[in-house]
């Protein structure tokens, strides 16, 4: 059996997010005012003190406020107990929120008088109840923040709303995390009401980590982010680099990794300035967390001892648990069985005893690994069915588990089990991915699902249902694309459970029934559908006549081929003269095996996968006693699906006209004016009658003139400018236009824009750099300025992989619309536009300057 992958553990964060200190009571500062005047004026008086040891706290510098509230206590505590009580508890906050749980405790038991009656004696109930809390010593946080509560009945004091907030905390702890977001939700609604906007941006960011642990990662973030804003206006450092760390987190459960990773690494460096080592070991572990799934075990493991030093240092039990939990995980992945068995145990043995019935799951599930390794099946089905049908454990470690129940049936030869199994772990994720309320949180989320579908094709290609694994396959592409185009079905799905299990039948997953060669039949052409899997990828080759399956390498054998072709592609040397060994390598893994069904100048769909998104495949290498660029034996098109393809060579075109936009008035030294971008204009609109066009140039090329100008009724648009492909954050990639006012970026036409504007064009050229974007997503392929059109609804979109040249370009784009305007169709034009620069004799010949431009099949 092979290791977790993805959606392993779940970071358990004990403490509170946020901690708030609000002002003095009034007979306080009126002591306080009193003891001043009759003080030596040298010594300043305590209520000053106070407020600059809280505005230290407040702004996320744990180690000055210790310092400040210390030293205050040493010079004060004698004025009376009002003094001595505040101080003592400031000093055990600043600890708590250290993650020094224990020695906070110890403070507040060091000061032998007890508090006053009133809000002090609130506040040292509520952070005792705290602290037993993220000790596991439920039974006294239960009684401490309990007498909080009676002392809290017809009063107002702003502690109440901490002890609330206690009791949100503690339901967390105990797995009721409905509970916790409604004390958390009320919390929110009386600091909004009392204009307390750091007690606001403190229940943002409760409600974002009860979202997260109720697997509502979409809606976490949303809370985490809002949090952050808040406290970035605020100057609060300290919320600020926890909700940075709460952000990550979702961002990672979503499947983000790339995002996550930089958030973690942020949060972890401000928490360690600010001497928060709690929530530093904590982004520490998460860290871990996406070195796991990315495969970097050594680095996992290292950041997994370091966060397991680090938690017991700290005597923070919950922390424990978690690291524990994480080395079962990664030894498992190593193969050390007998100390993923020992690290789970432990981790068991702890979560039994606080009666933690969700942190029971994750090592039920190394054993469960464990014993599949050493062929105890009997013991491994027994630990997989506690963890998928416990209603403790979160919804991404069930699918976990029944992935690898079917692997081991599998592994049983036990195959209609197996098969089942498959199905009902991916139901469970898409029932899970149907619940999320943004497009951009769907756009990451099948990586969470990629070795499930990989297992379970593999597992349908090796019993020869070759058609039943392609319908698997086509379902998990181009997911978010289809859906926003109408033509998938949306919305929650049954998840093929019964009350006391998964359903029999495996119904609930249902990919639709797929007649490929029909789709290829009626785009009069051939398709090349790629799979790249973690052992074995898959070629599907789909001609009118029927569907064949071809074997081809590992994913990272491929990987690495492309990279390295990628690089020989935009460097200084012609890959067809030099023999390019990856040029070659490629065609005779992707394409060769499936030469003999396809015939001399046909056309060709090609649905790429993984790294295959980046690849150009016009410019691979064809072996023979005259070798040559592929592009002169076939017409190429990209598509994203089978069902996205099918569409749109059924669609109806009722559109007319060019509109274009370009020669943009430099926003700034960033993006310089393009010296070639006029005549480029000038070359295209000579290919229109001057009733047909709509030209924006120089300073009226700006976005708000596309928006207003009803893009919809074009049916070609064309854009000659600079643009930017964001990696971190894909729907930012823009293209850079004219300045419309002195708003900073409103030169700015960004793909999360284009797409709420809907096309009907036959297609939208983006004459920019990087406009096929710089980020593929597993299943939905580069997103970027070209899928935004595609999303938009664009019939067809022409996108730049790599830089463009300014030079080149404007005679590519002539011979483009020169054979469109002769009645070829778009994938045919820019073929024979492409074929010009190449066979030209020229610098221009080089793959460099005309293979950058790709064509996507759209809708």
């Amino acid at each position: 059996m092979s290791g977790l992958g993805t959606g392993m553990t779940l970071r358990w964060l004990c403490e509170s997010r946020s901690l708030r200190i609000h002002p003095l009571p009034t007979l306080i500062l009126i002591v306080a005012v009193i003891s001043a005047s009759s003080a030596c004026t040298r010594i300043p008086a305590p209520d000053a003190v106070f407020d600059h040891a809280w505005q230290t706290f407040q702004s996320g510098d744990l180690i000055g406020a210790q310092g400040e509230a210390d030293k205050a206590y040493r010079e004060f505590h004698s004025l009376n107990r009002d003094w001595a009580w505040t101080f003592t508890i400031l000093s055990a906050r600043i600890l708590y929120r250290r993650g020094l749980y224990e020695e906070a405790l110890k403070r507040l038991a060091s000061e032998t008088a007890p508090p006053p009656q009133g809000e002090l004696a609130i506040k040292k109930l509520w952070l005792q109840g705290l602290l037993y809390t993220s000790l596991h010593n439920f039974q006294e946080a239960e009684q401490q923040l309990a007498e909080a509560e009676g002392l809290c009945i017809g009063v107002t004091y702003f502690t109440c709303e901490d002890v609330a907030t206690a009791r949100g905390f503690l339901e967390m702890e105990r797995g009721h995390y409905s509970r916790a977001q409604g004390f958390f939700s009320k919390v929110l609604a009386a600091a909004r009401a009392g204009n307390d906007e750091i007690g606001a941006a403190s229940a943002l960011l409760d409600l974002s980590h009860a979202a997260e642990e109720q697997t509502h990662f979409d809606e976490a973030l949303d809370w985490a982010s809002a949090a952050r804003h808040m406290a970035l206006h605020l100057g609060s450092a300290g919320i600020a680099q926890t909700a940075l760390g709460n952000m990550g987190w979702a961002y990672y459960r979503l499947g983000d990794w790339e995002k996550a990773e930089g958030m973690f690494l942020d949060a972890e460096k401000q928490a360690e300035k600010l001497g928060n080592t709690s929530d530093q070991l904590k982004w520490q572990l998460d860290l871990g967390y996406v070195y796991l799934d990315r495969g970097d075990l050594n680095l996992a493991e290292k950041a997994y001892r370091q966060s397991l030093d680090l938690a017991t240092k700290l005597k923070s039990r919950e922390d424990i648990i978690n690291a524990l939990q994480a080395l079962a995980f990664v030894s498992e992945q190593t193969n050390k069985l007998d100390d993923a068995s020992h690290y789970a145990d432990e981790a068991l043995t702890m979560a039994r005893a606080d009666g933690n019935k969700r942190d029971e799951t994750y090592p039920r599930l190394v054993q469960g690994r464990v014993a599949a390794q050493e062929h105890d099946p009997a013991a491994a089905e027994a630990a997989f069915h506690e963890v998928e049908q416990s209603p403790d454990a979160p919804v991404f470690l069930k699918w976990e588990a029944e992935r690898s129940l079917a692997r081991l049936y599998e592994d049983e030869k036990q195959v209609d089990a197996a098969g089942r199994e498959y199905r009902t772990a991916l139901s469970t994720f898409e029932a899970a991915r149907s619940e999320l309320q943004h497009e951009n949180s769907r756009l990451p989320f099948l990586t969470n699902a990629t070795h499930i579908y990989d297992d379970y094709i593999h597992f349908l290609v090796n019993r020869g249902k070759t058609g039943e694994a392609l319908e698997v396959a086509e379902y998990s592409r181009a997911r978010t694309l289809n859906e926003g185009l109408g033509l998938l079905k949306t919305g929650p799905i049954k998840t093929g459970r019964t009350k006391t299990g998964p359903a029999k039948n495996g119904a609930w997953f249902q990919p639709d029934p797929l007649n490929a060669p029909q789709v290829a039949q009626r785009v009069g052409g051939s398709v090349l559908f790629y799979w790249l899997g973690e052992k074995q990828s898959y070629l599907w080759t789909i001609t009118p006549q029927k569907a064949a399956l071809f074997s081809l390498p590992a994913a990272s054998e491929i990987d690495a081929m492309v990279q390295r072709y990628r690089k020989a592609l935009i460097g200084p040397l012609d890959p067809l003269k030099t023999s390019n060994v990856d040029g070659l390598a490629l065609y005779r893994a992707l394409v060769a095996p499936a030469a003999s069904l396809l015939k001399k100048d046909a056309k060709v769909f090609v649905i790429p996968d993984g790294a295959l998104n980046t690849l150009n495949f016009e410019t691979l290498l064809v072996p023979g006693p005259s070798p040559h660029y592929w592009i002169e034996d076939v017409t190429l098109a990209d598509a994203s699906s089978l069902r996205l393809l099918a569409a749109s060579h059924a669609a109806n075109r009722h559109t007319s006209g060019l509109m274009i936009l370009g020669n943009a008035v430099a926003p700034n030294p960033d993006y310089p004016e393009l010296r070639k971008a006029a005549a480029e204009m000038e070359i295209v609109e000579k290919h229109f009658l001057p009733t047909q066009q709509k030209i924006f140039a120089g300073e009226q090329a700006t976005p708000a003139a596309y928006v207003s100008s009803k893009p919809e009724q074009f049916s070609y648009i064309h854009f000659v400018a600079h643009g930017t492909a964001s990696r971190t954050n894909p729907l930012d990639s823009a293209i850079v236009l004219s300045k419309a006012d002195t708003e900073d970026d409103s030169f700015k036409l960004y793909a999360r824009e284009i797409i709420h504007h809907p096309l009907r064009a036959d297609l939208v050229t983006i004459s920019t750099c990087y406009g096929a974007g710089a980020r593929a997503y597993s299943g939905e392929g580069l997103v970027g300025l070209s899928w935004a059109f595609l999303r938009a609804g664009a019939h067809n979109v022409i996108g730049a992989l790599w830089e463009v040249s300014d030079a080149s370009t404007p005679g590519l784009m002539d011979e483009l619309y020169s054979s469109l305007k002769k009645g070829n169709r778009p994938e045919a034009a820019l073929r024979a536009a492409k074929l010009s620069l190449l066979r030209s004799g020229s610098t221009f010949s080089r793959p460099f300057y005309w293979a950058p431009f790709q064509l996507y099949n759209g809708s």
